[in-house]
């Protein structure tokens, strides 16, 4: 395939497969709906954005056009590509037909695959193996959501949404932990399950599975399995730079997949290597301080046990006050996890709440953020809905120095967090 098109470029998982097809000598162009620091980092790699959205970016001539699953078939690209006869390919479709020729390792799970992705991709590239890998976030450590390697291992970051885990064909299948998310999709736990149940079964007996086996919600569906099981608890803890509940079984799922991966690996190796992984973008990332001194940070949290976790991480780094920007993403996680929701927030001192970030549904008036902010208040937590992140800037900036503000969501709330540094960066008139 030699020109390709992908509409919704921007977003992390198709940034990372249009750098790939790049390197495989296609040539690529895409488009979006916003500039961001995904697209400013494809521009640098020669990869040309065309922004905003419309008909007459579509080239007449493009081979394959990759559309993300926030892309709807009426796009005015989807539309034009239609017209001139364009094949068109989901993003998850196309890393299913690359998945099927190489050795894939999927980390799949609700919490942690990022992270886990990027120290597997790490102790793998330090153990001198070449992987080439799709993460979901922009690596410290690489500067990139993606790495280019020249052996066929193929480490991949997998989604569970609509099912898009069972579009793969992994050797090796990390389940970091599981928890009802993506409600609007699967409509119990149990749902959710069948589709771990069938991900595990499609697993070939010389591959293998690593999880937790002590997790309630992944045991039984282990039952079916074909291939070999690895229970990744029993690695031990190791020392990290960014060290929390969280990222140390983060790290433990890592380094049980590199073992099977390279059998001959040093614990050496693995253990130097995630002493020294730098994290990713919007996963506890230090931004800066506050014009007052105020410290902040940024993460991606969006499920109320990562909120919890991180929120927990954060209150052992100061004995201050930690102010909360959260972003909700989607009515209905926000709908239907409000009871989790609305306990998360136990150890912020205010939590400031942006309108809720509605991606690909539409507001049917059962939820808003003003009923998180009511329910958060009702286990006495100071919080409030505000309108704008420009108020949200302007309220939370009451932080002072031996406090902590931390953006946190799956949405755009960083912007609030660069802007709140950039003051600081200011001269003074």
């Amino acid at each position: 395939m030699k020109k390709v098109y992908f509409i919704g470029i921007g977003g992390i998982g198709m940034s990372a497969l249009a750098q790939m097809m790049l390197d495989d000598g296609a040539e690529v162009t895409g488009s979006d709906r916003d500039a961001s620091p995904v697209t400013e980092l494809l521009e640098k790699k020669g990869i040309k954005v065309a922004i905003p959205q419309k008909a007459e970016n579509m080239p007449e001539d493009a081979e394959m056009a990759i559309y993300s699953d926030a892309v709807p078939a009426d796009n005015p690209e989807r539309a034009r590509a239609q017209e001139l006869g364009i094949p068109q390919l989901s993003y998850f479709a196309m890393l299913g037909e690359v998945s099927k020729e190489k050795r894939t390792i999927a980390i799949a799970g609700t919490h942690g695959k990022t992270t886990t992705t990027g120290m597997l991709t790490k102790i793998v590239k330090d153990a001198g193996a070449s992987p080439t890998a799709i993460i979901g976030s922009i690596v410290k450590d690489f500067g990139s959501n993606y790495l280019s390697g020249s052996s066929d291992i193929f480490i991949v970051e997998a989604c569970e949404y609509r099912d898009h885990l069972l579009e793969l064909s992994p050797q090796i299948l990390v389940i970091t932990n599981l928890e009802w998310d993506h409600t609007d999709y699967f409509p119990s736990l149990a749902a959710l399950q069948e589709t771990f149940k069938k991900a595990i079964e499609r697993v070939p007996a010389d591959g293998a599975i690593i999880t937790d086996l002590s997790n309630q919600n992944i045991a039984p569906l282990l039952a079916g399995a074909k291939a070999s099981i690895f229970d990744y608890k029993k690695e031990p803890v190791y020392k990290l730079a960014m060290p929390s509940s969280f990222n140390e079984d983060n790290a433990r799922a890592a380094a049980a997949a590199a073992r099977v991966i390279l059998p001959a690996i040093s614990d050496t190796i693995i253990s130097e290597s995630l002493a020294t992984f730098q994290g990713t973008w919007r996963r506890f990332e230090y931004k800066g301080k506050t014009a007052k001194g105020a410290v902040v940070y940024d993460d991606y949290a969006h499920h109320p046990t990562a909120i919890r976790e991180t929120l927990y991480a954060l209150r052992g780094k100061t004995k201050g006050k930690i102010f909360v920007a959260f972003h909700p993403h989607l009515y209905s996680r926000t709908r239907d996890l409000l009871n989790d929701f609305s306990s998360a927030f136990i150890g912020a001192d205010k939590v400031f709440i942006a309108p809720i970030y509605a991606a690909r549904e539409v507001d049917d008036g059962s939820i808003s953020s003003e009923i998180l902010a009511e329910r958060i208040r009702k286990t006495g937590i100071y919080a409030i809905a505000i309108d704008s992140f420009d108020a949200i800037e302007h309220a939370i900036d009451e932080a002072e120095q031996g406090d902590i503000i931390m953006t946190m969501g799956a949405g755009d709330i960083y912007k609030v967090a660069d802007a709140l540094v950039a003051q600081n960066k200011k001269p003074t008139p």
